[in-house]
């Protein structure tokens, strides 16, 4: 099993909490400087909060009860000092510790980004890409709660109680003491209701990430969806996503109500026992009226953080759920991890060979069976045979997207699994079945193969890729937007743009997966000499269903059941009368009855449609 598979499991295991905390120490320590200024700043914050409430006593007590008049000056001032040094301190801790957290989230984003797209193909077969993207995106987004305000707002939810109960117990510690057994079952019953809630707010992520990826495809694939009518099946896989999403959220509204309510409650109680006690209490004259209103003004200095706590503990625990997601990212080996340790490309020349290959996607179940032969330098080599034979097998280990289970790839003699990745896909150009485009202009799409690329360079490429005929007729030439994966373009617009993007690569070592299957009998004509130029000095592989499009390669390779089963050059394989004789003879019928005559090939046709009918 490999590695690539674990994402997807990631959401049914435990989150390791000792690895997340070892992640989270390195943050903090990478933004030490940050979270200091911050404490320092919060705990400024919390004291000036407390001056307000602190000098109602003194109101009551001196100014009013008293009739010291004198007092009320200094302690307006005192409080309006208190004020203002509280809300610029709010104000720089924000700017402090927000912008930090911005800043923590962006580098971790990079971070991970890099490293996904470091990962092997076979990763991204075995992850949606919904589930990537909420890796990014929203798992990243929950450090804001460790080096944000999250991990300060604690501290200062901490310091601000232990202040405000020493007040209380030296107001009344019979009081206080009752008020605490209040407030202990109000934060067991957070803490209860929080552990219930929190694995479904991990299952919501998951959802939305199935669902948003889900809507991704049917979005991606709109026009497929558009022919099959599977609007109402899309609808339907949709709702049932959707409705997966409104249960959970549904039960988390009710499980927070059920929290306000139990709040209401234990507050309500609280309530109660200080106007009962602490009344009977200034009754008494063992608390003066002004002991009770502050008691009652710090009791709620001491509620709010008790709550706060229970919040930012919880989201301090999906942050670490969200960073040891991130940590299976990070320890899931690149493609090219060990690339310093390994050798670099001694002879670029694109000499290409394989020795007794063995290639299966699953266990016991071979795609490619002892494959071995030799591609020089500046050939051609072109493979045929049936759909599913192992074509785009071989191409794919050529491109290093997967490795042997036996045997060696070697270019230039040496070990494709020992080079560097980097070095040697550098040589490399492909045109694949799937041409990819980037929503950006025609220009970018072309230069992207070769950063820096020249407006000149991008031209001559889509000359020799003959893409001037269609670009020319666009308004914006090739400032042209493609749209997501070039659908703005045609068919053979896009291959065209594709084969243009590898002419600018200028590879040793090229790749035409079907490079012309989407191109008119006239442009592929013309593709093929400008390809015939572009292959001059170039180790080319070359898969084309059109037997007609390698007749001039150096080596035909006959594949069938992952095995070569002929090799050789056109005329040497049609001696044979073998299978590639078979495969040859079978296209050119097809070829002939339809496009010897379109005349003549619209009467049978139409004969046909009119039996049928």
């Amino acid at each position: 099993m490999t590695a690539a598979v674990q994402p997807g499991k990631a959401e049914k295991r435990k989150t390791n909490y000792r690895a997340a905390w070892a992640e989270t120490r390195k943050l903090m320590r990478q933004h030490r400087t940050a979270l200091g200024a911050g404490l320092a700043l919060m705990l400024v914050n919390r004291l000036a909060g407390l001056v307000l409430p602190g000098s109602v006593k003194w109101i009551i007590d001196e100014v009013l009860t008293k009739g010291r008049l004198e007092l009320l000056t200094p302690i307006a001032v005192a409080a309006g000092v208190a004020t203002l040094l509280q809300a610029s301190s709010s104000f720089a801790l924000s700017q402090v510790i927000s912008v930090a957290a911005q800043r923590a989230i962006t580098e971790l984003r990079r971070r991970v980004q890099a490293h996904i797209l470091r990962l092997p193909v076979t990763f991204f077969d075995a992850t949606q890409s919904g589930i990537l993207i909420t890796r990014v995106m929203t798992d990243a987004e929950g450090i804001r709660n460790l080096i944000g305000t999250g991990i300060i707002q604690l501290v200062g939810g901490l310091v601000t109680a232990s202040l405000a109960l020493a007040y209380l117990f030296w107001l009344n510690w019979f009081l206080t003491a009752c008020t605490l057994g209040f407030l202990a079952i109000f934060g067991g019953v957070m803490a209860y209701a929080f552990a219930k809630l929190r694995p479904v707010f991990r299952e919501r992520s998951k959802i939305q990430a199935e669902v948003s990826g889900r809507l991704g495809q049917a979005m991606g694939g709109v026009r497929v969806v558009k022919v099959y009518t599977a609007e109402k099946r899309e609808e339907i896989v949709f709702t049932h996503g959707a409705h997966r999403l409104f249960r959970n959220i549904a039960s988390t509204i009710t499980g927070t109500s059920a929290i306000g309510a139990v709040s209401t409650v234990i507050i309500g109680a609280v309530g109660v026992l200080i106007l009962t006690v602490g009344g009977r209490a200034v009754a008494a004259g063992t608390m003066t009226m002004g002991d009770l209103v502050s008691y009652i003004f710090f009791v709620g200095i001491v509620s709010f953080p008790v709550v706060q706590m229970a919040s930012i503990g919880t989201q301090i625990t999906e942050a670490f759920a969200g960073l040891d997601r991130i940590r299976e990212i990070f320890e899931t080996p690149t493609e090219d991890q060990d690339d310093l340790s390994r050798d670099r490309l001694a002879r670029p020349d694109g000499d290409v060979a394989f020795e007794h290959v063995w290639f299966e996607y699953r266990e016991g179940i071979p795609v490619l069976k002892d494959i071995t032969f030799t591609a020089p330098a500046g050939t051609t080599t072109a493979l045929v045979g049936s759909s599913g034979s192992g074509k785009s097998t071989l191409i794919s280990l050529i491109l290093a997207f997967n490795r042997p289970n036996r045997g060696r790839v070697l270019i230039g003699g040496q070990d494709l699994a020992t080079l560097r990745l980097r070095d040697y896909r550098s040589t490399l150009g492909v045109v694949l079945q799937d041409n990819f485009l980037f929503d950006g202009t025609i220009a970018e799409n072309i230069a992207f193969s070769k950063p820096g690329a020249t407006a000149e360079e991008v031209r001559e490429a889509a000359r020799i890729a003959n893409c001037e005929e269609f670009v020319s007729g666009f308004p914006d030439g090739y400032d042209t937007i493609v749209g997501e994966r070039g659908v703005k373009l045609s068919g053979g617009q896009r291959q065209r743009v594709a084969i243009a993007r590898a002419i600018l690569a200028d590879p040793q070592i090229l790749l035409l997966d079907e490079a012309t299957s989407s191109l008119d009998s006239e442009s592929e004509r013309e593709i093929r000499e400008a390809l015939r130029s572009l292959r001059s000095g170039r180790t080319t592989f070359v898969i084309a269903h059109r037997l007609s499009t390698i007749r001039s390669a150096d080596q035909i390779l006959v594949l069938e059941h992952g095995e070569i089963v002929e090799r050789g050059r056109h005329r040497d394989l049609m001696a044979l009368n073998g299978r590639y004789r078979e495969l040859h003879d079978t296209q050119h019928e097809i070829e002939k009855d339809l496009f010897i005559n379109p005349g003549e090939e619209l009467q049978p046709l139409n004969d046909a449609a009119g039996a049928g009918n």
